[in-house]
Parts: structure tokens; sequence; C-alpha cells
């Protein structure tokens, strides 16, 4: 989304609605979802490698996997939820240590050119925060492994410290009241349209990521407000 100076940008909060935002008259917040955005989901080897150890068909694997994946974005152990997975699937696991290591290992991984764009945004003076869904032991990997570039960021706030993930409505409020501002105030990206809608309904302007790119030109048309 691109224009100059005079130039109203318009967004749609969300689907079905009348209602339109003019992301240019907002103040100077951007919000960004982590995984899918900023870092990389699964690889299809790094799915593999935890499909193996499981010893569980795929399907069946990651239904069970991702339908108890809510409590642990929300703060449970890992021990606990893969004990969580395991009776859902009707089986026990071999070697739950190795699934954990594994399964923190698969999630790691950043786009490189994204965390170039968190730095163009902060040295442009954006208020920068994040808003994820994130399992407690993969916190201090994350923050031990780029902590630089997410000290860019005025507030990290993640779903496994404050009890509750997207897309329920608390967790963008509470990341809205880190940031010192209302839900209104803030831009929000996600990969996951589900999350966006979401953070509409919570009275966010919110975009589904898409590339590098739209997020530059979303954010010079937040600049253009200032």
């Amino acid at each position: 989304m691109r224009g100059g100076p005079g130039v109203q940008e318009w967004r749609l909060l969300s689907p079905g609605q009348d209602t339109r935002h003019r992301v240019g008259d907002m103040p100077n917040v951007i919000v960004f979802d982590l995984y899918g955005v900023i870092a990389r989901t699964q690889s299809p080897a790094a799915r593999q490698r935890i499909v193996d150890l499981a010893g569980v068909p795929g399907e069946r694997f990651w239904e069970a996997y991702w339908g108890c994946r809510p409590d642990y974005d929300a703060g449970q152990d890992g021990t606990a939820y893969w004990g969580a997975v395991a009776e859902r699937l009707g089986t026990r696991f071999a070697d739950v240590p190795a699934l954990i290591d594994a399964d923190l290992d698969s999630w790691c991984h950043v786009d490189g050119e994204m965390v170039q764009v968190v730095h163009e945004l902060a040295d442009q003076g954006h208020r920068l925060g994040l808003l994820s869904n994130i399992i407690e032991e993969l916190v201090p990997v994350w923050e031990t492994r780029h902590g630089e570039w997410l000290g860019r960021f005025a507030t990290l706030t993640y779903s496994c410290r404050i009890g509750v993930a997207k897309p329920r409505r608390r967790a963008y409020e509470i990341c809205a009241e880190r940031m010192g501002v209302a839900p209104g105030d803030v831009l929000f990206i996600d990969d996951n349209e589900v999350n966006v809608v979401a953070a509409r309904e919570a009275g966010m302007s919110a975009e589904v990521f898409e590339s590098p790119d739209q997020v530059r030109a979303l954010a010079r048309a937040v600049t253009l407000g200032r």
C-alpha cells in the first residue's frame, strides 16, 4: 500500500463491515506475530523428524499435536504436553526428551529479510511490539539466539507468560496494555487469518502477512499520519 502526502489509506476493519479505518491516522505502533512472519514455520524435514520420533502416522500425529497445543502455548510444561498428545493418540512415546528437543529445534529459525525490516522500522522511529503464541521452553532459546533484534521491540508479549493465546481477545488487549495504547491504536500483522480477524474484533487494525515489502508499505502508510 503506497501513497504520498495527502493520500488517505483505508483498510477494512473486518469482513462484511462498512466501517473503515485510516491507517495513516494511526499512532506509530506496529505489533508483529512471530511465527510465519519474522520466524520460519517448521520445515518438512523437521516435521518428518518429529513424526519419526513419535512413531505415529503423520496425519493422526499432527491432529493430536495441534489439538493439544493451545494449553502448551498458554504455559503448560513440555512433559505434560507430550503426555496429552500421547493420551489423545492412545500410545506412549519412547523418548519424550528427544521429542521436546526436536520440536524446539523446529521452531528456532528466522527470515533474514524480515529481521532487516524490524531494524529498518525501529530506525525509522516506529514503536514495535511482538505478540506470539509460543511455548515457555522456546522463550530463552529465542532471547539467547536472537536478542539483538528482539531488543528493538518495546514489548514482547508471549502467550505462555500471559496465560492466554491468540485468537482469544484477551491476548490482544494485554498486548495493547503493555504497549501503553488502546487496541485501536495498533496495526497488527499475522500470517494466520483467524488471528487477524480476532485482532480486528478486539479493535485493532490488522493485516494478513504477505511479504517484507508489504510490511514496508504498511509502515509508510502509518508514517503518513504522524
